[in-house]
């Protein structure tokens, strides 16, 4: 008796139910299980292989024993595969192979449903709830070579196409020799770079992390505003990933010790290109490589879809129509500046006016103004750019931001002399910018006298146009968000997100912007002057009219353009 308990200790899941149900006595599962632990394959593959069962007796049973539905594969077409959630590598090694996705519910093909440590992976990767349904190995195996040749074909021809290719353009000079571009032209590691710039390109994303760990590799992308995990690919190609964009960055590959930062370009026609910037930075267990995606079309969006009000509109465009003074945007790192900042730099660049921009580094390329990269460690820094705009007779200067004071006073004297001049802070709203210049030393007859207006700005996820719906929120909570009674009329109505396969399930697609634009008027120049608080500014501003960011966020809440708890979040009170 204690031999038959200590026999049945030594074999588990679909060895152990074949043992009970007489199909093999148990010497003989746990003999096989052994073998298919020693050949590093399945006990599946290793039943098959010693032609115990065959592959559809083998299935029908296992569907029997542990209650999964069981499933002809060869009636299922390949090309309704999820592509964005087949990990063609994952799928091979552990004999799984996602199906069709309901909702939040993934179908998932196996030949083993004991095998839980395979779906509990896929679980993992996809953060979906994962229904297996059992198949045939012998199918199962066939589509998942299908898949993996498609993809390899797929692949090939992404990198063999004539009008794709990754082109050097300027960045810091590295020390990439002949021996170092031999050592990581590795032909798979090209093509699946370009595949995850592409794939990156096409759904829109803003920033690709390239991240190194102790156990795993994984890259997530940056998508309205949100971080999702893409692809974990096998931890031994981090190095050689790393060296290739940054041989491709014209970054030194030999040293892995210090942060860096380059650029590259990827051509996709005659007449379509996109920039990235690349950051390198030195981590525990390698280099983490951030990739900003610059697509310059961006910048060709009118004001009009940038998400501002009318009034808003009309106050920003007549401040870049004057001939000088101060244009101030706001807000915290990935807030939309720099877009909004290029499309007034967009309706500004005609052939009679001079533009130049001063940047740390140029994010986006616009043909005819004059864009500089500041280069600390060359002695090139925001004061020295501004002081050589101003020897080279200018209209227009675009500083990517307001540092210091020295910065500052440079900029300050320039919009006092006859130039517009538009900047960036980074400040929570549009009162306390004014104090924050404050505190730099700026004196304040210099700000009353320069600045002319400031934009504070948030982005906020706009409701997926697919699956969006309306949405009941007691009255109590839009009072408590900063709607008035009198706008509880019963007229409009709030809408919420669901999730959809349009919006990867997050139940939001795109981004727009939220905007405080306060035009420095003579009363506030009076309280400038007489050193009043960001307080002050404020209560100024609202009692000429202007909206906070909050109040601007609510009217996009009531037009269904995005949702309360979306402009709760981008939003403070």
């Amino acid at each position: 008796m204690a031999t038959h308990a200590a026999t049945t200790r030594n074999i588990s899941g679909l060895a152990r139910a074949l043992a009970q149900h007489g199909l093999m006595t148990e010497n003989d599962a746990e003999a096989m299980q052994a073998q298919a632990r020693t050949a590093g394959i399945s006990f599946v593959e290793q039943m098959l292989a010693g032609k115990r069962l065959s592959a559809g007796r083998l299935a029908t049973f296992a569907s029997r024993a542990f209650g999964v539905p069981l499933f002809d594969l060869s009636a299922f077409d390949l090309h309704d595969v999820p592509g964005e959630l087949l990990d063609i590598k994952m799928a091979q090694t552990r004999r799984v192979l996602p199906l069709q996705k309901r909702g939040n519910r993934l179908y998932v093909a196996t030949s083993d449903p004991a095998n839980l440590q395979a779906l509990e992976e896929v679980r993992f990767k996809t953060n979906l709830v994962v229904e297996p349904v059992v198949v045939e190995d012998d199918k199962l195996a066939q589509a998942l070579q299908k898949l993996a040749e498609s993809t390899a074909s797929t692949l090939q021809d992404l990198s063999s196409m004539d009008d794709l290719e990754v082109e050097l353009t300027d960045g810091t000079p590295g020390a990439a020799t002949e021996e170092d571009n031999s050592e990581v032209d590795d032909a798979p590691v090209v093509k699946y770079i370009q595949k995850i710039l592409l794939d990156a390109i096409a759904a829109g994303v803003s920033d690709i992390h390239f991240e190194p760990y102790e156990r795993f590799y994984r890259i997530r992308y940056r998508l309205d505003g949100q971080l999702m995990e893409v692809a974990q690919p096998p931890l031994v190609i981090k190095d050689k990933v790393a060296s290739r964009i940054k041989v491709i960055s014209r970054l030194d590959i030999s040293e892995k010790r210090v942060p860096q930062d380059g650029r590259m370009k990827l051509v996709l026609s005659k007449t379509k290109s996109i920039d990235f910037r690349v950051s390198t930075l030195p981590t525990l267990f390698g280099e983490k490589i951030v990739v900003r995606i610059l697509d310059s079309s961006g910048i060709k969006l009118g004001i009009e879809v940038l998400g501002y009000e009318p009034e808003q509109q009309k106050h920003l465009l007549n401040a870049i129509a004057r001939p000088y003074g101060m244009v101030l945007v706001t807000g915290p790192t990935g807030s939309g500046k720099t877009v909004s900042l290029y499309t007034c730099l967009n309706i500004l660049n005609q052939p009679g006016i001079n533009i130049s921009t001063a940047e740390d580094p140029a994010e986006i390329q616009l043909a005819g103004i004059n864009q500089v990269n500041v280069n600390e460690k060359a002695g090139l820094t925001f004061a020295a750019a501004l002081r050589s705009f101003l020897r080279q007779d200018p209209d227009v200067i675009m500083v990517g931001e307001i540092r210091d004071l020295e910065t500052a006073d440079i900029a300050i004297k320039a919009a006092q002399t006859g130039h517009l001049v538009l900047s960036t802070l980074h400040t929570n709203d549009a009162p306390s910018t004014l104090q924050r210049l404050a505190n730099m030393g700026v004196a304040a007859f210099n700000i009353a006298s320069s600045v002319i207006i400031i934009v504070a700005q948030r982005l906020a996820r706009k409701l997926c146009a697919q699956c969006k719906q309306p949405k009941d929120i007691p009255s109590e909570s839009l009072l408590a968000a900063g709607f008035a009674e009198r706008e509880l009329d019963g007229t409009w109505q709030p809408f919420g997100p669901i999730g959809c396969d349009h919006c990867k399930g997050t139940g939001y697609k795109g981004r727009v912007g939220v905007y405080e634009v306060m035009p420095i008027t003579d009363d506030m120049r009076q309280i400038i002057m007489r050193n009043g608080s960001a307080l002050d500014i404020a209560a100024q501003a609202r009692a000429e009219g202007v909206r906070n960011l909050r109040q601007s966020g609510l009217i996009k809440v009531k037009a269904g353009i995005t949702s309360l708890e979306e402009i709760e979040a981008v939003t403070n009170e």
